[in-house]
């Protein structure tokens, strides 16, 4: 979904006869979002390109519910994804739809439901001026907030237009608030019960009659739309704060989750980190398990969920880390190393909700729990029979009374420079990061990489002091 329109093709028609007279045949929202994917179904495309994770769980449950024309609820813990799936499916809409030109809900041309379209094209006819709504702008979304009013998503009366001279009586003098003029698109209301009940109750009629009301206007605009909201698990239950009949009004409630497999988790990583650094596989290998270690975690709150959104802010911090290495040491490719990752643990304290008991030993969790992705990770990668002489030598190296410095502020060079002509390096950057061009900032990655594994698995000794870390003999 885009934040603006492309302009409306100059060779579209203009009027209401030059509409009809290209073939134009009005369908409802429904119908358009079960046509169109129905088309990439049979296509072979994916439903919802940009969704990762969902591919064999909530995304073919969404399929089946819009074909059944039902209005959907999804539930999951924050940072699931929710909010990215609901504006994806604006692109299954039609590029294109007409409009009756200067409605505010978007009236079909052919068929208007407002008064003040109706009258137009009562006196217009064929001549009522039409122009078109691109899909990008057919959708509604609104959080729900504790200052959320009825008139914000369903409207009141405009005292402009009543001071214009237009009686109390008259339709015109409505203002339409967010659900009628997202009319013939997506409507879309995060976070459902956090709405007030009172105001819970305005948008019952919108789910089942298709219609609103408006103080005591006999009023009655069946609105065409595809209502999605998205809601917490614990608060949508009968204990939480969800009316019944709305509830019952939604025709599907479909559950979300965290990415059930690493792969997922790094390719979701790759696809929302914003990066200006070097971060190599075995550094989002590492955040992945990372999270998933603190998602299963008993030390911390599971109820609030551990959003996606730690992982990317992992990945950002550690590019963020290689980047400031870069610029004091002069280092020519900024790269990230495992020694970054506990200079950026501090920072993702704020994207945890720790137990209570676990209070004052946050940052400390953290650290356990980073330390133990970094080992697993090690153990995937270099715990092969084939990469062993070379981690012999590198332990052999330390033994022999040699010590190797690095930190925040060692540039690769300098840590390369240390362990001298080491024969190995190949093969082990081979067994790290086979797919990555080598450089002096990636070997020096992976030579940290497999340094802080063996000191993970005790056969090396380790001291870090104001950031300066050097790895020696145990």
């Amino acid at each position: 979904m885009t934040n603006f329109a492309p302009s409306v093709p100059v060779e579209f028609p203009r009027t209401l006869g030059a509409l009809l007279a290209s073939g134009y045949v009005a369908r409802t929202v429904k119908q358009e979002l079960q046509a169109n994917l129905l088309a990439r179904l049979r296509a072979g495309e994916p439903s919802l390109p940009g969704i990762v994770g969902f591919q064999d769980t909530v995304i073919p449950q969404v399929e089946r519910s819009l074909l059944a024309g039902h209005d959907i609820v999804l539930l999951g813990e924050r940072g699931q994804g929710k909010t990215r799936l609901i504006r994806t499916l604006t692109n299954l809409l039609d590029e294109w739809i007409p409009v009756v030109e200067g409605c505010e809900i978007n009236d079909d041309p052919t068929e208007p439901i407002c008064s003040g379209c109706r009258r137009l094209l009562a006196e217009k006819g064929d001549e009522l001026p039409v122009t078109f709504r691109h899909r990008s702008m057919r959708f509604g979304e609104k959080l729900a907030t504790p200052d959320t009013s009825v008139a914000d998503l369903i409207g009141d009366v405009d005292p402009v237009k009543v001071a214009e001279g237009r009686s109390l009586g008259d339709p015109e003098t409505v203002h339409y608030g967010l659900v009628p003029r997202t009319n013939r698109g997506i409507f879309a209301m995060n976070e459902l019960p956090d709405l007030a009940e009172r105001i819970q109750v305005a948008l019952l009629n919108v789910l089942e009659e298709r219609d609103i009301q408006v103080r005591g206007y006999n009023l009655r605009l069946p609105l065409d739309l595809l209502v999605v909201a998205s809601a917490n698990p614990e608060d949508y239950t009968n204990r939480g704060r969800i009316i019944t009949p709305l509830k019952d009004r939604f025709g599907a409630e479909i559950r979300t989750h965290y990415p059930l497999d690493l792969d997922d988790e790094i390719d979701l990583i790759r696809q929302e980190a914003q990066i200006q650094a070097v971060i190599p596989d075995h550094m989002l290998d590492i955040v992945a398990r990372f999270t998933n270690e603190v998602r299963g975690s008993s030390s911390v709150d599971q109820r609030s969920g551990i959003s996606a959104r730690f992982a990317i802010a992992c990945t950002e911090a550690l590019s963020g880390a290689a980047l400031r290495r870069a610029a004091i040491t002069g280092e020519k490719e900024p790269v990230a190393r495992v020694g970054d990752l506990m200079g950026v643990v501090p920072t993702l304290r704020g994207k945890v909700e720790f137990d209570v008991s676990e209070e004052g030993r946050e940052q400390e969790l953290l650290v356990h729990l980073a330390r133990r992705a970094s080992a697993e990770s090690w153990r995937q990668l270099l715990g092969g029979n084939d990469i062993r002489p070379v981690l012999t030598a590198l332990v052999e190296w330390f033994d022999a009374g040699n010590t190797l410095q690095t930190g925040d502020d060692t540039p690769g060079e300098t840590l390369l420079g240390e362990l001298g002509q080491f024969e190995g390096l190949g093969r082990l950057m081979q067994a790290v990061e086979p797919e990555l061009a080598e450089s002096p900032g990636l070997a020096a990655s992976c030579v940290e990489f497999a340094i802080e594994g063996l000191w993970l698995t005790r056969r090396i000794d380790k001291d870090a002091v104001d950031g300066v870390i050097r790895y020696g003999a145990s």
